[in-house]
């Protein structure tokens, strides 16, 4: 039979279609679907051949004008119900997604919920959605196991990596009590003393800052302390004699060399000897050394890497590392909802203030200023609007600040909540 002859005899009974749903016919009126020309029954109404038939059902019979549908008989009532009524409800043990599926696939809209199962599917709604997020915490957190379970294999592997090497038994020794504090009592009696020798390093950078500590020679020239400089060097020395002998037993040196916490550990040694390769070079005369002053300083200056060997003691560091890796998407919309706010705030406070001869918000990187510590409630008070209008900008500036800053700052903080019980338990 061909396409012509299927709809002659369409054509010959076009007061009604049947329709076949996992078993359950239903001979249903042309008119009763035209009421809903957008629906999948109601489009089936418009199919001119076969393939558009087949597009719309799963299997159509041209000897008895059968539509057939592999899909829920149950739900199916409520479908005819819904073509009788124009609204349709909730199904009864039925998942709220599952429901959304099939009313999508038969082209109903949720508008179409009648008034006494509306609020329900919103609820039901939200519920899912919520623990679509509670799930996706999980697949987090889940993440975070396996990156602790990774280490625990590489660390697993890197002991096998010590057969067939020299002195293996002795190296593997050292090697498991430095790099596992709680590996026995000597291992964490070297993981306290490391920890003691990072804090003795930080508390003698910040006492060195004090001005009670600053000494002259007798040519005005600023001298250290001697017994903070006594500190400073023994601190070195120990961090120095730590990280040759980390890098002497490591089943691998280009591994060791390549993982975060030992770059750390080489960065807080390495100023201290650059600096004393150019105090010896510097003898006060030569004009082309004088720019290496400078660098001394900065290189001193980057004696604060030491506040980070304590990552390698701190789970709430190394969690804290691990929730901003994790989180780059909402600091990113962090820092630019920020900007935006910035922006817009600081072009207004510009505008309505630069008429002011008392206001100092007279030039628009003034005004950028002021608009990030007021957005970020900081407030230091240095520049503030004096004018009516721009004390309104302000309020407004600063609730915006708030409202923005509070908006991912949730997600960050449970992310991190999880992080530090995965590395509590996985440190145990």
């Amino acid at each position: 039979m061909v396409h012509g002859q299927i709809f002659d005899q369409h054509s010959s009974d076009n007061c009604f279609i049947n329709i076949n749903v996992g078993g359950f016919k239903q001979r249903m009126e042309h008119t009763v679907l035209q009421r809903f020309p957008q629906t999948r029954l109601g489009r089936l109404l418009c199919c001119s051949s076969k393939e558009a038939i087949l597009e719309l059902c799963d299997d159509f019979s041209p000897s008895e004008m059968e539509y057939y549908f592999d899909r829920s008989p149950r739900f199916f009532c409520y479908v005819l119900h819904f073509y009788f009524t124009g609204k349709i409800h909730l199904v009864d043990g039925l998942c709220v997604m599952s429901f959304c599926q099939e009313i999508e696939y038969w082209g109903i809209k949720e508008r179409h919920l009648d008034f006494c199962c509306s609020n329900k599917f919103h609820e039901l709604m939200q519920c899912a959605e919520d623990k679509r997020w509670d799930q996706q915490s999980d697949e987090v957190q889940l993440d975070s196991l396996s990156t602790s379970i990774e280490d625990v294999s590489v660390m697993e592997e890197s002991i096998e990596m010590f057969e067939g090497t020299w002195c293996a038994d002795v190296r593997k020794q050292i090697w498991i009590r430095l790099e596992n504090p709680g590996h026995s009592t000597s291992a964490k009696a070297m993981a306290i003393t490391s920890l003691s020798v990072v804090l003795i390093s930080i508390a003698a950078m910040c006492v060195h800052s004090m001005p009670d500590f600053h000494k002259v020679d007798v040519n005005d020239k600023d001298v250290e302390s001697p017994v903070l400089t006594f500190f400073e060097n023994l601190c070195v020395l120990f961090f120095t004699a730590e990280f040759i002998l980390r890098l002497a037993v490591a089943p691998s040196a280009r591994r060791f060399l390549c993982r975060p916490l030992n770059i750390i550990d080489l960065m807080s040694v390495m100023p201290f000897y650059v600096t004393v390769v150019c105090d010896i070079l510097d003898d006060g005369d030569s004009t082309e050394l004088e720019k290496v002053g400078k660098v001394v300083q900065i290189l001193r200056l980057m004696r604060v890497f030491r506040i980070l060997k304590l990552a390698r003691h701190s789970t709430g560091l190394r969690s804290l590392g691990a929730t901003l890796r994790h989180s780059s998407s909402e600091v990113g919309q962090l820092v630019l909802f920020l900007s935006v706010g910035i922006s817009v705030f600081s072009t207004l406070i510009y505008f309505v203030e630069r008429e002011s001869e008392e206001s100092e918000l007279q030039t628009v990187p003034i005004c950028w200023w002021w608009a990030t510590i007021s957005m970020t409630t900081v407030g230091y008070g240095d520049t503030f609007p004096v004018t009516l209008a721009g004390r309104v900008i302000g309020a407004l500036c600063i609730i915006c600040g708030l409202l923005i800053v509070a908006l991912p700052i949730t997600n960050i903080f449970n992310k991190f909540s999880k992080f530090y019980q995965k590395q509590k338990q996985s440190d145990k």
